[in-house]
């Protein structure tokens, strides 16, 4: 009797341990994993914009993707389903089990449905890796360096199966910085710069935040006297033709100002941990990239003018300026250097059959009329002020200094 009575113990134990589970079941369990699949192989899966319906895919159900896939993967494998198999709401009570044992997570799926982080095609993580790797190497940012060397650690068993293409640099920015950016090759180097690339990460996680920082500049190229301790709010890293900067606003007065990295000094202080939240963040970098679009270059100019423009109320100045062929032909090229621009083709040269010169017109703020005379300069002599006097009388004096350097000291060029 005893040992009957620990037999069917034994029994009743296995009973509860083994209980019926709702993939117990070939044809369930094989749904499950074809369901996984399918996340792995199409990230996005069930996104489709609404922008782009047409008036026939008003109630378009994502679900009906998913399934799509699911059966196409089913025959591929060889794994007959029954017809019209699975129903739309047996994928949904799939979905929350993915999502109860956490490889969804417990929200909504606007953007079609991905598991973790995987949300490229094989095609858009190597777009984002040639991306990465310029900015890394490029660009000289430290952090994209190492979390590009370990994508490319975690990606080689990938790589492989894809024959090693997923490393060679289909797309590439030749753009570099200048001045070195990456402590770690400072010190390799033994060039320590006494800069605020040190506390990048420091200054990365205060943007998030909105967190007010303290930070130096330790030099000011432009004579303003604008050198020392500020306290801002830091809003974003700017990579601009040659160099990183930090654009900034000063905690108490808004002031939106963007300077260049290297110029500031080796301290980063936070004041207020708390922070004030990424929206307000936000409604800052909106205010400085209207500002951007505004202008020519990168600076924002004085607290004054930045309310008076933001409002609305600054007149802006119109700048006119006459390009000769052939540099004419790469000022017309760029048909988006600025929202404002406006060009008008001159008289048509009979030999070349192209207009012998362009006007290139465009109305700035008083604040940028110093970086767009930088950039037309560098045409030399294919350039011709026409706008405003300020400008041309300027223009005038460059040319004269030239000719003063060049013709009156011919002997004394070595």
């Amino acid at each position: 009797m005893g040992i009957l009575y620990k037999n069917s113990l034994l029994l009743d134990s296995m009973k509860n341990k083994f209980k019926p589970h709702r993939y117990s079941d070939l044809e369930s369990f094989e749904r499950l994993l074809l369901l996984i699949a399918i996340l792995v192989k199409y990230p996005g899966v069930g996104y489709r914009d609404r922008n782009l319906l047409d008036t026939t895919e008003i109630h378009y159900n994502a679900l009906e993707e998913v399934k799509f896939y699911l059966q196409k993967l089913a025959d591929q494998l060889g794994i007959d389903l029954p017809e019209d198999y699975p129903a739309i709401t047996t994928l949904r009570k799939d979905l929350e089990t993915l999502k109860d044992y956490q490889i969804l997570e417990k929200r909504m799926y606007r953007w079609g449905y991905y598991l973790g982080t995987g949300v490229m095609s094989p095609l858009e993580l190597k777009i984002a890796l040639d991306a990465l790797e310029s900015l890394a190497i490029k660009q000289g940012d430290p952090r994209i360096r190492k979390i590009t060397e370990q994508f490319k650690k975690r990606l080689r068993g990938f790589a492989a199966l894809e024959d090693q293409q997923l490393f060679y640099p289909v797309r590439q920015q030749l753009n570099h910085a200048i001045n070195y950016t990456d402590p770690d090759e400072m010190m390799e180097k033994g060039v320590y710069r006494q800069t605020l690339f040190h506390h990048i990460h420091i200054l990365e996680t205060a943007i998030i935040e909105g967190q007010i920082i303290e930070i130096s500049r330790k030099k000011d190229l432009y004579d303003n006297k604008r050198v020392g301790i500020m306290k801002v709010y830091p809003l974003q890293l700017i990579y601009h033709n040659v160099a990183w900067y930090l654009l900034h606003e000063d905690y108490k007065n808004e002031h939106l100002v963007i300077s260049r990295v290297n110029r500031l000094g080796n301290y980063c202080k936070i004041l207020e941990p708390s922070g004030r939240g990424i929206n307000k963040q936000k409604q800052s970098l909106t205010k400085a990239y209207q500002l951007l679009e505004n202008g020519w270059g990168l600076k924002l100019g004085n607290l004054e003018e930045q309310k008076q423009e933001l409002a609305g109320k600054l007149n802006f100045v119109k700048a006119k300026v006459r390009f000769f062929y052939p540099v004419s032909q790469f000022i017309e090229e760029g048909e988006r250097r600025h929202p404002k621009q406006k060009i008008k083709r001159g008289k048509i040269d009979p030999q070349t059959h192209q207009p012998q010169y362009i006007d290139y017109s465009v109305a700035l703020p008083l604040r940028s009329l110093d970086e767009f005379y930088f950039w037309l300069n560098s045409y030399g002599e294919y350039v011709q002020v026409l706008a405003p006097s300020e400008l041309v009388e300027r223009h005038q004096r460059s040319a004269l200094t030239l000719v003063s350097r060049y013709g009156c000291n011919k002997d004394n060029i070595t």
